[in-house]
């Protein structure tokens, strides 16, 4: 994996339909892959409640950040890592948990030589907008990823 560029690891994570680390954890997979853009899909489920019900907003900033860091990635070349410096998540609505696909789409806003900028949008199978959110990452040499 170490040979391939961010994209080509992103898009080879999602032909081979495998979920990796926290996504793995929450159920989350690729959805769409392509250079500065990555989709993810989560059925919610009862688990995910925040204690009023809800998806919890935890679960949507991480299927964001995921989105975005992902979509960050896809613009590196092989060897190259990032670290996220910050992430700016606001809700605008409750997320369902009866099963309904949320769909978290991240995309590169600016590529700069060690700072890249994202943002993304959390929204439910009908499209309603149910989150967004913005992240800047810090690009790490080779060997520092």
């Amino acid at each position: 994996m170490a040979l391939l560029d961010g994209l080509q690891l992103m898009q080879s994570i999602h032909a081979q339909s495998v979920s990796v680390g926290i996504g793995a954890v929450l159920g989350m997979a690729f959805d769409e892959v392509e250079d500065g853009r990555v989709a993810i899909v989560l059925s919610t489920r009862p688990e995910l409640a925040n204690p009023l019900g809800t998806l919890h907003g935890g679960v949507a900033a991480t299927m964001l950040d995921s989105a975005m860091g992902c979509a960050v990635h896809t613009t590196l070349a092989a060897g190259v890592g990032y670290t996220s410096l910050d992430l700016a998540v606001k809700f605008l609505r409750p997320g369902p948990l009866d099963g309904t696909v949320v769909r978290a789409e991240g995309r590169v806003v600016h590529r700069g030589r060690q700072v890249v900028t994202g943002e993304g949008t959390l929204t439910d199978a009908r499209g309603r907008l149910l989150a967004t959110a913005t992240t800047t990452c810090l690009v790490l040499p080779p060997g520092r990823g």
